[in-house]
């Protein structure tokens, strides 16, 4: 028996890193999974390799590998109709319910803020922060029609905690995350439904092998303050460290947690 067994789950940049280790994951306590990803390049900022839709491809063959069924599409959470689509889709497909919303869709990339181009400021914002309101906005319909209560998990970051420089544009959306979660919780506790956010901090994905980080840091050395860790033996977390989180917000083992900001971080926001 799983945590998930007979739910569906949603999750939003599934293609690699930690959306695949969330669907993957949620797979394996027995959920259903509707997956996307826009599974190409999204902002000439972004210097770190795109998803692909071979990636997504992966993704598919690890959940089913897992006994479990995945609708899986490339669509861009900049895009409401896509999602809306994918989504009625999906849960058509499998029995009309959606129990479980993760959405964990985001890009990285850096500048001091006024030097930043105005492109480089918005897709961020559009992707990491309004992506996440449509996301939602898609998904809650199908889970209060369903009538099953359920779970959503908003990806943020240690960003959404406290600011990281060279990162304004990141920071500002990861924060503004926290305030939609927390308003959605509010909005959605009557309908049984709990929403939380997770706040990883370094994880070994592709977003974070980004050469840029290492430049901004040599060309501002006061700035290496704002990324301190309390544990030296974990310098940088796995995507699985992030979908143990994920998987208990998404049951019921944590029935009794929402508007709730999680921190996955080696202690990064205490210092």
């Amino acid at each position: 028996m799983g945590l998930l067994d007979g739910k569906v789950a949603f999750v939003t940049g599934a293609a690699r890193g930690q959306g695949r280790s969330h669907a993957v994951r949620l797979a394996r306590e027995g959920a259903k999974i509707i997956a996307v990803d826009v599974a190409g390049p999204v902002s000439p900022a972004n210097v770190y390799p795109a998803a692909t839709s071979q990636d997504l491809d992966e993704t598919v063959r690890l959940v089913e590998a897992e006994d479990q069924p995945i609708h899986a599409r490339q669509a861009d959470v900049r895009d409401s109709g896509a999602l809306v689509a994918v989504l009625a889709d999906g849960v058509a497909e499998f029995g009309g319910r959606l129990d479980v919303v993760v959405a964990n869709a985001g890009i990285s990339n850096w500048s001091r803020f006024w030097e930043m181009p105005d492109e480089q400021w918005q897709t961020v914002i559009d992707v990491n922060l309004t992506g996440v309101w449509r996301t939602l906005k898609a998904a809650v319909p199908h889970m209060i029609e369903a009538g099953n209560g359920g779970s959503i998990i908003t990806v943020s970051s240690v960003a959404g905690i406290k600011s990281l420089p060279a990162q304004a544009h990141y920071s500002a959306a990861k924060h503004g995350v926290v305030g939609l979660t927390k308003a959605a919780a509010i909005e959605l506790g009557e309908f049984r439904i709990r929403v939380n956010s997770v706040h990883p901090w370094g994880v070994a994905t592709p977003m974070s092998e980004d050469p840029t980080i290492h430049k901004v840091l040599a060309d501002h050395p006061s700035y290496a303050a704002s990324f301190a860790s309390l544990l030296p033996d974990l310098p940088i977390a796995d995507s699985d460290d992030i979908s143990d989180a994920v998987v208990w917000l998404a049951s019921d083992l944590s029935r009794s947690v929402t508007a709730t900001q999680l921190t996955l971080d080696m202690g990064a926001t205490k210092v």
